[in-house]
């Protein structure tokens, strides 16, 4: 699935989000595993929630969504650097906390 590769090229955190909205035209060339990945980015998704969804261990949903970034496919939306005394998203720490469940 992974075309060999055993870690991503960059480290993409468990929180990130993954979307994507390339035309389904443009999936046929995709291995499978990119497409339905692809397919399930539709509706944003945090890579927790992709590799729980599509039963996949995680370091192989990381990437895999890094491939699709790098091809341009699906756009990842990076968790920003929390300023002291922020509170986190209570919304996506549910989802990040519920993707995790599932594995």
């Amino acid at each position: 699935m992974t075309g060999s590769s055993t870690q991503p090229r960059y480290q993409l955190a468990i929180e990130a989000l993954v979307s994507t909205s390339a035309a389904p035209s443009a999936l046929q060339e995709l291995l499978p595993e990119h497409q339905r990945i692809c397919a399930l980015c539709r509706e944003i998704k945090s890579v927790a929630e992709v590799s729980a969804l599509l039963q996949m261990p995680l370091g192989v949903a990381r990437i895999l969504v890094v491939d699709l970034a790098e091809a341009g496919m699906v756009i990842v939306h990076e968790p920003s650097a929390s300023q002291p005394g922020a509170r986190p998203d209570t919304t996506l720490l549910e989802r990040v906390l519920s993707g995790l469940r599932k594995l």
